[in-house]
């Protein structure tokens, strides 16, 4: 049975079911609030009125240290239509397993919850494919919080550890859930004929593997909320990394404000991207080789794929990006990344523009560092470093990338500043520096800059992902033109409080009469 966020209200004899969703409301809210409580006790937001891109003539470097312009809109992910809860009896059980790194993981969970919802499914706790990418075998309870994840959503679907074992005539017997690879992006006239069959023929499918397996672009808001509220309020790390990670923005904070990057100049972007020609002859036979072994046969050409912007920048396009934006050497930067590959040499242009390089090893100097930063642990904690910094800025921002993710958690964080170079417009630039032609530079990085988000609301428009940008379905605004977009009231846990009263007092009277 479909099911989603535009149900009509059952008449007659559901005074029960009523108090259930009114407790859904009430929960919903209690959530949402208690959420973004613990997001701006830590840093609170400002805003500035530069960041409108379609009138910004310049870049005032004070004010990308605060947030973006909201324009009165703040994240409201709680169901504002007629939401039922999961019924008691589901139709068989959904198994997932996430493959990737640690964004693609959280767009697997929140694409499987959702799919759980779409098919009226019990969710078994995702597997994390963690082994295979990073050598890490501590799965879902070794990263998430567990008790919160299924607490968070229990009004939206039912969630097990396990498959329990079936019962029938007195006997147990375990339930086999049958493997089934789900298309590229399918749609949910998918989940609800070919998935929902097989589910109800053998009372459990296991979907492997499970990244990018579902459209994101579902012209339903509330299923879209409900992602939201996965991936921005049920998948909390757990609390040994949400306490290092504070530690280091505590740290770090300390000294004054600081910015994050996401250098990704690491052998598996390059040799994906095919980014061979500025390394060295054997550098190139390390890259191609692991793109043989990894990926897909292509022809590449190096100067084609910068041209289009294919190439994560390097860290000395960095520093000049930062630079001409008016950054100087006394800014604290934290480094978000892996192995950067080619060696120092790579690094030592921007460490002579940025000295006042961090990472979190540097940062924290804890017995414990090494053991808990290790694997998808590590990404973890430079995930939340990069969510709290006063500024992000990724190098490589790719649907199937760390920074695809938590730029869009930024967004809902309350619109934190990010700088997002557009890689392809500024590849001509870069191209002709290097062949000695650098009258007009900095402005012309800048010329492309002031066309770029900084973290405002904004339209998403292919190929900008959902999980990058979920503005509008998950935000409401506070004086709202369009009565969609209208945020609850005020008041709003008082009236659901009082109508939850209503509720059991007209239950109490129909049992008496």
């Amino acid at each position: 049975m479909r099911r989603g966020g535009g149900f009509q209200r059952r008449q007659g004899g559901g005074s029960g079911l009523k108090g259930v969703v009114v407790k859904l409301s009430i929960a919903a809210f209690v959530l949402l609030i208690c959420t973004l409580s613990l997001f701006y006790s830590s840093t609170p937001p400002t805003t500035s009125s530069f960041l409108h891109s379609n009138s910004r003539t310049q870049i005032h470097l004070e004010e990308l240290w605060n947030n973006a312009d909201s324009d009165g809109w703040r994240p409201s992910s709680a169901p504002r239509t007629y939401w039922p809860p999961p019924p008691s009896q589901t139709n068989g059980y959904l198994r997932v397993r996430c493959n990737g790194g640690l964004n693609q993981q959280r767009s697997a969970i929140s694409n499987a919850v959702l799919a759980a919802r779409i098919l009226n499914a019990t969710l078994v706790l995702p597997d994390l494919d963690a082994n295979s990418f990073w050598h890490d075998h501590s799965g879902f309870h070794g990263i998430y919080d567990v008790e919160h994840f299924i607490k968070t959503l229990k009004y939206d679907v039912k969630i097990v550890e396990t498959i329990p074992e079936n019962q029938k005539n007195g006997k147990k017997k375990n339930i086999k859930a049958f493997q089934i690879r789900p298309p590229r992006d399918a749609p949910i006239t998918w989940y609800t004929t070919e998935a929902l069959k097989k589910m109800k023929e053998h009372g459990a499918i296991y979907l492997t593997p499970f990244s990018h397996r579902l459209a994101e672009e579902i012209d339903n808001p509330e299923y879209q909320r409900l992602r939201c509220r996965v991936n921005y309020h049920a998948l909390r790390f757990k609390p040994h990394i949400m306490k290092l990670s504070q530690s280091i923005v505590d740290k770090l904070r300390a000294q004054g404000p600081f910015m994050s990057i996401h250098l990704r100049f690491e052998m598996d972007m390059l040799a994906f991207a095919g980014c061979f020609d500025i390394f060295t002859p054997e550098e190139q036979k390390i890259l191609k080789k692991y793109r043989e072994q990894n990926f897909a046969p292509k022809r590449l050409v190096y100067d084609e794929r910068r041209v289009i912007g294919k190439c994560p920048l390097t860290p000395e396009e960095v520093g000049l990006i930062l630079h001409a934006l008016g950054f100087d050497n006394s800014t604290r930067i934290y480094l978000a990344a892996g192995e950067l590959f080619g060696g120092d040499r790579f690094m030592k242009p921007f460490r002579s523009m940025f000295p006042r390089l961090k990472n979190h090893t540097s940062v924290e100097h804890s017995e414990d560092i090494v053991q808990n930063t290790r694997g998808l642990a590590g990404s973890a904690v430079d995930y939340m470093v990069c969510l709290l910094s006063d500024i992000f800025m990724p190098t490589y921002d790719g649907p199937s990338n760390f920074a695809n993710n938590l730029l869009g958690h930024r967004l809902y964080y309350g619109f934190r500043t990010t700088i997002r170079p557009d890689r392809k417009a500024l590849a001509p630039i870069f191209i002709d520096r290097e062949k000695g032609r650098v009258a007009g530079f900095e402005d012309a990085i800048r010329k492309v800059m002031l066309k770029t988000n900084f973290g405002e609301p904004h339209k998403r428009v292919s190929p900008e992902s959902f999980y990058t940008n979920s503005w509008p379905e998950c935000f409401c605004q506070t004086a709202a033109k369009n009565p969609a977009d209208k945020c609850p009231p005020n008041d709003i846990l008082n009236v659901r409080n009082n109508e939850l009263l209503e509720d059991a007092a007209d239950e109490t009277n129909s049992t008496i009469s």
